[in-house]
């Protein structure tokens, strides 16, 4: 996490865009995401010469021809504001929107705007940018994890972010591998696939060093869709400074007709799909409908999902509990596949203060395998009452956590067989499901000790009742006699 004077040039910084006109913080990020990667196309160049000069040969895949010498960013960082601003409205982004080099990075470009309004902006931000060490892949992954928190913090477009606590215990629970083919359908900021990249890089760098799985993790482990082409390339730039050469972001809705043509592609699921919004029925993919008839977008992208993975390939998504007691026909049908076609792991409850302030719906996170054979016997639940954060709209840091305990149950599942249903986690047959008509919800199966309370006897207290009453009177009889 980035602290002292490094944060504070990027809170001076955002302050300036907003002074100078720009408010829209999505705006503030995606122009800020344009330098980032001008910046990191004159890296790659001046690697590019680096390597010619050691060889002793031409460079090879430029990304600047002759001629385009002044487009590079240690070369117009050096230039009068003016000049500076009218260069990179006029050259640097024209050129952004000409590149074709068939990258996701190139394709989120094309429409590139460049909306910095004056000379004294653009050249406070480059020189801000100027000064942050683009070769340490922790400063620039943390650097970007912090603009992306003023999304949220400006509460404009929160919607985008799940908590990265969240995140990150989501992935750990599914514990990405080398070889997993990851993907997001609904990817917003690639955080998900963000946090899955440096879970592997933390558990599994003797792998990383293999050329072939290096191959993999940077150009087809990771898949992104969004419909949003901010998105993408805000998505798309957060993987880069995360050290993800070449990622799968691109633009797609995903519960339109061709969006299944994926199917069993993917090995983990990662996502918090949207869970309202507008739908266009009719463009909505017949197969999803086969499988799940509503209009409900959360019930779609469950069931698009269990399209996407590979047999044996696992998810962990974010629903709102509707989805785990909603009485309609669709709800039923969807938790019945999940149970009897499918293996449901784990349904963990969270508090419903999670995602405020931009919303205080209530929501689980529901683990499961697709084997497409059944395979359910016993279902895990939690009930998560804290998450280190006040439950308010204020979402302070709090002592109380359960994120931890969670992991470390979940971690030896064996143990909790030997738990009761009184207790904050406990497993469920899945016969008992099943007799609850796939009731998913954690209070269906929790059950509540109250303590014995022994209650003294009606006629006692009636007494006592008549002996107040009897010193009342006294009293009242006391009183008339000293005021006459």
């Amino acid at each position: 996490m980035i602290t002292g004077d490094l944060k504070n040039k990027i809170d001076r910084i955002w302050d300036s865009f907003w002074s100078g006109g720009i408010s829209n913080p999505i705006e503030v990020i995606e122009q800020i995401t344009y330098l980032l990667f001008i910046r990191r196309l004159d890296d790659v160049h001046t690697r590019a010469e680096k390597r010619a000069s050691t060889i002793g040969g031409p460079i090879e895949d430029p990304v600047f021809l002759p001629g385009q010498e002044h487009l590079r960013w240690s070369r117009f960082k050096n230039a009068a504001p003016e000049v500076m601003h009218k260069t990179v409205g006029d050259e640097v982004f024209p050129f952004l929107r000409r590149m074709g080099d068939g990258t996701t990075y190139s394709d989120h470009m094309k429409d590139a705007r460049f909306t910095i309004p004056t000379p004294a902006l653009l050249s406070k931000v480059v020189d801000m940018l100027d000064d942050i060490p683009m070769d340490n892949r922790d400063t620039n992954g943390d650097l970007y994890e912090y603009l992306l928190s003023k999304i949220a913090s400006a509460g404009v477009n929160g919607q985008f972010r799940t908590p990265r606590h969240i995140i990150q215990a989501m992935v750990q629970m599914t514990a990405p591998k080398p070889q997993d083919e990851i993907c997001d359908p609904a990817c917003g900021t690639a955080g998900f696939l963000v946090a899955a990249g440096e879970y592997v890089r933390d558990t599994h760098k003797d792998a990383l060093l293999v050329e072939d799985s290096r191959n993999h993790f940077n150009r087809s482990m990771f898949h992104g869709y969004d419909f949003d082409s901010t998105m993408l390339r805000i998505g798309s730039m957060n993987m880069l400074l995360h050290g993800v050469e070449a990622p799968d972001i691109r633009y797609r809705d995903s519960l339109s007709e061709g969006a299944s043509e994926d199917a069993e592609k993917y090995t983990l699921i990662l996502a918090n799909p949207p869970f309202a919004g507008s739908l266009d029925y009719e463009s909505t993919s017949k197969d999803l409908q086969r499988v799940v008839k509503t209009k409900k977008t959360e019930l779609l992208f469950l069931a698009l999902f269990l399209k996407l993975l590979k047999p044996g390939g696992r998810a962990a998504v974010i629903v709102p509990d509707g989805v785990l007691f909603g009485s309609s026909t669709a709800h039923k049908a969807l938790r019945k596949i999940l149970v009897e076609d499918q293996k449901l792991n784990a349904v963990v409850k969270l508090p419903s203060g999670v995602f405020r302030p931009y919303a205080g719906v209530s929501t689980a996170i529901l683990f499961f395998t697709k084997t497409n054979s059944g395979g359910t016997d016993d279902v895990w639940f939690y009930d998560v009452r804290a998450d280190g954060f006040s439950l308010d709209d204020k979402r302070n840091p709090i002592e109380a956590n359960d994120l931890p305990d969670l992991l470390a149950r979940w971690k030896n599942r064996g143990a909790e067989s030997e738990r009761t249903r009184t207790e904050q986690s406990f497993l469920v047959p899945k016969a008992d499901i099943v007799a609850q008509e796939y009731d998913l919800s954690l209070n269906r199966y929790k059950e509540v000790v109250y303590d014995e309370v022994e209650h003294r006897q009606p006629l006692d207290i009636i007494a006592d009742i008549e002996e107040l009453q009897d010193e009342i009177s006294k009293g009242l009889v006391d009183l008339k006699a000293m005021l006459s």
